[in-house]
């Protein structure tokens, strides 16, 4: 494949129809999934030294997390973000590692 068509691919799978989801209607309330995509696409190509041989090569990553969604009712929309309670618990984790490193320091030198 191609590195051009392999971008073309990368940037089709990169669009608002991937960051939101279809609408969920209950009842009154309509609401509406969204989340947070990246990625990026690459590629190149070369020939050998004296002239022999040549090859290209072409790669794309996506990743996606939840968002949060909006929640449409009464003509009102509210925007309700999604916990991740992963990244809090590890960033809690680095806090109170930190945390005991710098209390061990300070009761040695005392």
């Amino acid at each position: 494949m191609d590195v051009q068509s392999m971008i073309a691919q990368a940037r089709d799978a990169i669009s608002v129809k991937r960051v939101y989801g279809d609408p969920i209607q209950q009842g009154d309330v309509t609401v509406i999934p969204a989340a947070r995509i990246g990625g990026g696409a690459g590629g190149g190509g070369g020939v050998g030294p004296k002239g022999e041989g040549s090859g290209e090569g072409s790669g794309f990553a996506l990743s996606a997390r939840p968002a949060g969604v909006y929640v449409l009712k009464g003509g009102d929309a509210i925007w309700r973000p999604a916990v991740d309670v992963n990244r809090i618990v590890l960033g809690m984790q680095i806090v109170m590692g930190i945390g005991l490193l710098v209390l061990m320091r300070w009761l040695r030198e005392r």
